[in-house]
């Protein structure tokens, strides 16, 4: 079911490669350059919510963006990741998957990584 207001049920891009259950996209506010969604085509706002094929299938489509960046940017890594509900910090409610390339230099000290989603509890 395709949601009205949805920017993700109505993509606005080039679509970058699709299969039955996803299709992935630049992000239109991307944090680094190459920066992709993975995104469902059945509009569910909970990643916990999908089913086992859809699942499959971005797991399956995220390795194809990591190769495909790859290619085009030759970064030095990747972060990966989702957010599920507002107070993580979730703005759209349809589940996609952030891959973003990581280049050496792009930031002063990326030890930790995704874990600071809450800075100040980042460091171990």
């Amino acid at each position: 079911m395709k949601i009205k207001d949805c920017p993700f049920c109505h993509v606005d891009r080039e679509i970058l490669m699709e299969n039955e259950f996803c299709f992935a996209i630049y992000d239109k506010y991307p944090v680094n350059k190459g920066h992709v969604l993975v995104i469902t085509r059945r509009h569910v706002g909970d990643y916990f919510d999908l089913g086992n094929n859809e699942v499959k299938a971005v797991w399956r489509m995220v390795g194809e963006v990591k190769h495909f960046l790859e290619e085009k940017f030759h970064p030095d890594g990747f972060n990966v990741g989702f957010n599920v509900g507002a107070v993580a910090g979730q703005t759209v409610d349809h589940v996609h998957i952030h891959v973003i390339p990581r280049y050496r230099g792009d930031m002063e000290d990326p030890t930790g990584g995704v874990r600071h989603v809450i800075p100040e509890r980042g460091r171990y």
